[in-house]
């Protein structure tokens, strides 16, 4: 048997590599653009920065040191120069591929940093591997402007995973969803009726508003709105608009909401301050062919029939009234039963005339 000579000894000693091969090496050199590896092989490993990572520009030196040990793999075995080219980025999406694909069949919650904002929605890197987040999956309500997202951490789920054609798609709104509904089935659980709570103006529609009471809505109706009458919501409240109100009914994941606090209700004490004979003013708020309703205290309207107006004959209150005109009145029957109050000025003017005389 022959023996090997140096040269044959330092070869079999040297491994073989071969294209595809994970290798792994320790850094002997670092550039701003380059890492230098030695990898067991009598060539050295060149892992440029494309071939590293996706991020453009980057300084190497600032994120790999010599004397780190890492994993790539081998793209190119001679470069031209003797040097074999690497990647750590290609072995690290195969990485986050699978990791993906795990996190894909399990429903993992992930989380990752915005690094790009494009026009129809947002991508995330996930171990070199991207994800796109559609706009309308970024949110659970419409987002506008996306670009509030750079940079910003975001959890998300992987909705669908299909490497091949590359697409691999996040979803932060179904997240969103699930969240919101755990907080306003916390929430419906803690609210009663008659609870008196604070919240804010979400949106004003014609018949009502509805307020956010810290993560579950409730109905604010016009007619719930103040004692008095309110002509449209949208000239008493706005989004945004702080306000207190108690809880009239729950009904499921309906909340009706009201305004009308008792200790606020005009009606109390009403038999002494709309007692018969009591002088009030008040404006007109409606007009009939009967009559006009005047607008004593607010949610309290009494009837100024149309002979009571004045002394003199009037055909129809519009005649000689105007809504929102300022009347004084004499009281001259109140119901509190029925609330019914009705009012004369005829009467309050028969009154003074026969005080003028006696004097």
């Amino acid at each position: 048997m022959s023996e090997m000579s140096f040269e044959q000894m330092l070869e079999e000693s040297i491994k073989t590599i071969r294209n595809g091969e994970v290798v792994e090496g320790t850094v002997i050199d670092v550039k701003p653009e380059e890492i230098v590896l030695n990898i067991g092989y009598k060539a050295d490993g060149i892992i440029s920065r494309n071939e590293y990572t996706n991020e453009p520009n980057v300084d190497l030196t600032t994120i790999v040191n010599v004397g780190d040990t890492m994993e790539a793999k081998v793209i190119k075995i001679n470069d031209g120069e003797g040097q074999v080219l690497l990647s750590y980025r290609r072995l690290a999406a195969e990485k986050g591929s699978k990791r993906l694909q795990e996190a894909f069949e399990n429903e993992e919650v992930l989380t990752a940093k915005v690094s790009q904002v494009l026009n129809g929605g947002v991508c995330v890197n996930v171990d070199e591997t991207r994800v796109f987040i559609p706009a309308s999956l970024v949110s659970d309500t419409f987002e506008r402007d996306l670009s509030k997202f750079k940079d910003q951490e975001i959890e998300f789920v992987i909705t669908e995973f299909d490497p091949r054609h590359r697409r691999i798609i996040g979803n932060r709104k179904k997240l969103l969803v699930a969240q919101k509904a755990e907080a306003q089935k916390e929430l419906l659980e803690k609210l009663k009726v008659d609870d008196v709570v604070e919240g804010t103006v979400k949106n004003v529609t014609d018949f009502g508003a509805f307020i956010d009471l810290g993560g579950v809505d409730g109905l604010l109706h016009i007619s719930e709105m103040s004692w008095g009458r309110v002509e449209s919501p949208k000239k008493v409240l706005k989004v945004g608009d702080k306000v207190k109100v108690f809880i009239k009914e729950i009904n499921g994941s309906k909340i009706a909401l009201s305004k009308k606090f008792a200790e606020e209700n005009p009606w109390n004490n009403a038999e002494e301050k709309f007692a018969v004979g009591n002088v009030v003013k008040g404006k007109v708020a409606r007009m009939t062919d009967f009559g006009a309703f005047i607008e004593i205290a607010p949610g309290v309207d009494a009837l100024l029939h149309v002979s009571q107006i004045s002394k003199d004959h009037v055909e129809k209150p519009s005649d000689v009234l105007s809504v929102g005109q300022e009347v004084e009145a004499r009281i001259v029957d109140f119901n509190e039963e029925e609330r019914k109050i009705s009012l004369s000025v005829k009467a309050l003017v028969e009154d003074s005339e026969e005080s003028e005389t006696e004097e």
